[in-house]
């Protein structure tokens, strides 16, 4: 089994900045990617960033430019810098992760909040 643990959320004002961790552990060998999805109240959950075992990322049109998904291999961990947030950012935040890019939400975390003031 997989286990995936973030951190990092917490209240930010409007233009300011968070960094979101998550932390891999369990039967990590067949995990090649990695991604980030968030739910707002009464909306689905979408995936915003992911990122491949080679380092290559995609994101979604709403958050290109201002959030940057990386990871530490060594270190199992994922991360999601998020910079010019916006109130409309507010959501819960799960970690992902998955064998392929297009796979990337096979396993979940359990979400942490992130709530942006105007």
């Amino acid at each position: 089994q997989v286990q995936l643990v973030e951190s990092g959320g917490g209240l930010v004002q409007a233009g300011g900045s968070l960094r979101l961790s998550c932390a891999a552990s369990g039967s990590t060998l067949s995990l090649n990617a990695f991604g980030w999805s968030r739910q707002a109240p009464g909306k689905q959950r979408d995936l915003v960033a992911r990122i491949g075992s080679g380092g290559s990322t995609m994101y979604a049109d709403s958050v290109k430019g201002r959030f940057t998904i990386s990871r530490d291999n060594a270190k199992n961990t994922v991360y999601l810098q998020m910079n010019s947030l916006k109130p409309e950012d507010t959501a819960v935040y799960y970690c992902n992760a998955g064998s392929t890019l297009y796979n990337v939400r096979r396993y979940w975390g359990q979400g942490t909040q992130v709530t942006v003031s105007s």
